[in-house]
């Protein structure tokens, strides 16, 4: 099944996601943002808050705390319901697993994915904490398809800021980066939330250049590159990149940078094939042997 977007809920609200939320004024604040839930359940907004804890454990307990209070200032509410405990959590290697009550899954969906989003973004600024994992008494949280949703981080939650979301989808991806040499492709999973006005192909293209979110797996693109335009029609895929595809960047084979776009895009859209332009230029020569004047296929033989 190549393409793995599954839609989960419809949440039509405005999202609030950029430096102004919470009625923050143009000067830098300080301290660490805690999140809330505006009254009609319908989008987030942070308040900066001093924590006084010296380490990861005391911080993680203030934050907690504060998820479960009003903000000091507005209307919005905590995220967190009076009734859903979190009966134990534990931190290793840098992932924090909270451990919920059962009435954690009693959430709507919607409801339960902002909760969700305001849990990791709040956290993971703690020192430490890179990556949340959600128990329910000590079982992982599953998605509804059956599948747990795994770690996440601030990234994992996507949205194009500004504009009003129509839907609200979560993505299971299976991205191509590369192994240490950097001569063969190596899979990670990587499961997201995201607004549907960014399309699934534009998505796995910028997490691509984001680079890989867990350990084990190096870039194949650098990261000063910028996704101009990508569209879908008769089953090829149309990525236009700008010039940044096209530096040195890491140390990789030259086929790597382009089959990881490639192979990513195969095996998460409906795209059979894919053709690169740099600027909307197909002539163009990548690394003094692969020309972009042709459509890509799928290659099975760089996957480690």
């Amino acid at each position: 099944m190549r393409k793995i977007a599954g839609y989960v809920l419809l949440l039509a609200f405005v999202c609030l996601w950029t430096a102004g939320c919470g009625g923050q004024g143009e000067e830098e604040e300080s301290g660490y943002q805690i999140w809330y839930m505006n009254q009609e359940e319908t989008r987030l907004d942070y308040e900066y808050r001093e924590l006084q804890a010296k380490n990861t454990e005391g911080l993680l307990k203030e934050a907690l705390e504060l998820l479960r209070e009003k903000p000091m200032e507005g209307g919005d509410k905590p995220v967190l319901p009076e009734n859903v405990r979190i009966e134990s959590y534990t931190i290793e290697h840098n992932q924090l697993y909270l451990n919920f009550s059962t009435e954690y899954m009693d959430m709507p969906k919607f409801y339960e994915v902002l909760c969700r989003a305001a849990l990791v973004r709040t956290l993971c600024q703690i020192p430490e904490i890179d990556y949340v994992g959600f128990r329910i008494m000590d079982q992982p949280l599953m998605d509804l398809r059956g599948k747990a949703v795994g770690l996440m981080n601030e990234e994992q939650f996507i949205e194009n800021a500004g504009e009003e979301i129509n839907a609200y989808r979560t993505a299971d991806l299976t991205l191509y980066y590369t192994n240490e040499t950097g001569d063969r492709l190596v899979a990670q999973r990587v499961p997201l939330e995201y607004n549907s006005n960014i399309s699934l192909e534009r998505l796995v293209v910028e997490r691509l250049i984001a680079g890989p979110p867990y350990e084990d797996a190096y870039p194949t693109i650098p990261e000063t590159t910028k996704l101009l335009s990508v569209a879908v029609r008769d089953g090829i895929c149309y990525v236009n990149l700008d010039e940044g595809f096209l530096e040195t960047g890491y140390n990789v084979t030259e086929g790597i940078p382009v089959y990881s776009i490639v192979n990513s895009l195969i095996r998460n859209t409906d795209a059979q094939k894919v053709q690169i332009s740099i600027n909307g230029e197909t002539n163009r020569i990548f690394r003094e042997s692969i020309s972009f004047d042709t459509v890509f296929e799928r290659n099975e033989d760089l996957i480690e």
